[in-house]
């Protein structure tokens, strides 16, 4: 039986990217329907692979050097509604159906409320 070669990033989506110095590549994750910013995570090729073939959010952990597919663990399941490419091509914006929290802390989003210029310039006056 021949090998069957593993799978890989699409080369024109591939080609289009501009990765940093580790290959990765931000995504920012937001939700579809209201258009809330959840979370920003990382990916390199395999991970967008992944996420763009199983319909679920898959970062690439640099502090563990690993790939992580969210909700493994907590249940709390991005699931793919669409993946945008920026014009520069250094960030995703990844639109999901989010299920439960997307932050690790148990809150909805991992965003502060509040706007730390907004903060900053009414502190200045």
């Amino acid at each position: 039986m021949p090998d069957t070669p593993e799978p890989t990033l699409d080369p024109a989506v591939a080609s289009r990217l501009k990765r940093d110095d580790h290959g990765l590549v931000a995504a920012i994750v937001q939700q579809h329907d209201t258009g809330d910013v959840l979370m920003l995570g990382w990916m390199d090729d395999e991970a967008l692979r992944r996420t763009l073939t199983e319909g679920r959010v898959t970062f690439w952990s640099r502090s563990r050097q690993e790939y992580w597919r969210k909700g493994d663990t907590s249940g709390h399941v991005q699931h793919v509604r669409s993946v945008a490419l920026d014009c520069d091509g250094d960030a995703l914006l990844v639109r999901v159906d989010q299920v439960g929290a997307a932050c690790h802390t148990g809150d909805r989003t991992c965003f502060e409320a509040g706007d730390l210029a907004a903060t900053t310039a009414e502190g200045a006056a």
